[in-house]
This record gives structure tokens, sequence and C-alpha cells, in this order.
């Protein structure tokens, strides 16, 4: 059986902490190829200003058109409606017969897991492979790891991955302070966020950049 993986995520912008953790999931089981797959409109995420689909596909496109092993997948981006991974997981077995899929999260998703829709069933379908980023987390993950093996059966590897304190949310604040993202995004990623201007009309970045004049007002 194909050994495939599957990175999902908003992906708003895709940044360097995802692809390294793909490249380390692939290295480590030996996986055939990666499936790079930018959710729809998540559930867990309603709150938050996100760019069309169309531009943030083009970002993982940009991203990893120089990396064979890693696939653009638009599954979830044509589904109308909010995205559940459990319905991905559905697709992603008919779509792809005969092959073994592996998940691949960051640390803090093992332990947010239980809230998704059909956990059970994503388990099922998939062996997790979740990314550590130091002792301390390890000895809590491999404690939650052993809590849902018993509940759910679940098949859970821990990655040995660098220490990286990247997000998309921290990069898209720096962007919109007016500072570079340059090596935190691939490079055409970030000759495209420039290029839109992308960033600086969301409303989370407008609240920050108002708490910061707020703050030099103060001062002044």
């Amino acid at each position: 059986m194909r050994k495939i993986g599957i990175l999902g995520g908003t992906f708003n912008p895709i940044h360097i902490g995802h692809l390294i953790l793909a490249e380390q999931a692939a290295e480590e089981c030996d996986l055939s190829q990666v499936l790079i797959l930018p959710s729809g409109i998540s559930y867990m995420k309603s709150d938050i200003a996100i760019p069309d689909k169309s531009v943030r596909a083009e970002m993982v496109k940009l991203a990893i058109e120089s990396n064979p092993l890693f696939v653009f997948c638009d599954i979830e981006l044509k589904r109308e409606g909010n995205t559940y991974t459990c319905d991905t997981c559905d697709e992603l077995m008919r779509g792809y017969p005969d092959t073994e899929f592996y998940f691949i999260i960051g640390a803090d998703t093992l332990f947010s897991m239980e809230k998704w829709k059909n956990t059970a069933h994503i388990f099922k379908c998939f062996h997790i492979l979740a990314a550590v980023r130091d002792d301390a987390s390890r000895i809590s993950m491999l404690q939650k790891s052993e809590e849902l093996k018993k509940k759910y059966g679940a098949s859970i590897y821990m990655l040995h991955m660098p220490n990286l304190e990247i997000s998309s949310k921290e990069i898209r604040r720096i962007y919109a302070s007016g500072k570079s993202i340059r090596y935190y995004v691939p490079d055409k990623v970030y000759e495209y966020i420039k290029e839109r201007d992308l960033y600086h009309e969301y409303e989370e970045c407008k609240e920050a950049a108002e708490c910061i004049a707020e703050k030099i007002e103060k001062k002044t």
C-alpha cells in the first residue's frame, strides 16, 4: 500500500514551518508524497478574516512548486459549507484506494482533536503524525497519545521536529506592522503577498495597529 501524508490547514499564509513539518514527516515515515490541503471554510476559525480560497491556493502552489514530493490538493476548497476533516477522510479514501494515510499535525492539535466532528472516524481512517516541540511537550503528548489510543484505538507517532516558533497569525501581525516577513515564508509567497498587499486590511491586524498607536499616543 502507498503511504501518503496529509498536511491540512488554513495556510493564511503558508510558511516555512509548514514545509519543514511536511518534509520531516515524509523523511521519518517514508511517505511517497504529501498532500498539501488548504481548508475551505473552517468552523474552528469563523471569527478570523480569511482571504479568498483562490489566494490561499495560489500561495500554497507557489510554496511547493519546487518540491515534487508535495502535491497541492483542493478537495476542501471545492466543498460547500463548513469544512470537516471527517468528510475529507471519506473523500480521500474513495479517491486514493490501496493507500495508508498519515495525518500530519502540530503539537497543539493533538490536544484539541477530540473537539472535532466525528473524531473516532478520523482516528480510524488516518495514522497521526504529531510534531514534538521539546522534551516537556513530549511527556504531555505521550500521555495524551496513550489516552487517545485507549479511547479510540488511534495510531499516533511523534515526529522529531526543531522548535520553530512560527505561526501564520504572527506573520500577519509582523507584516501589518510594516516589518519584513522575508524568510518566514518562501520567497515567491513573500513576493505574492507584497504585490497584492495582503493582510493590511484584516481586522485582527487593524486592531494590532490601533493598539500600538494607542500605546504610542499615551507615551507622548
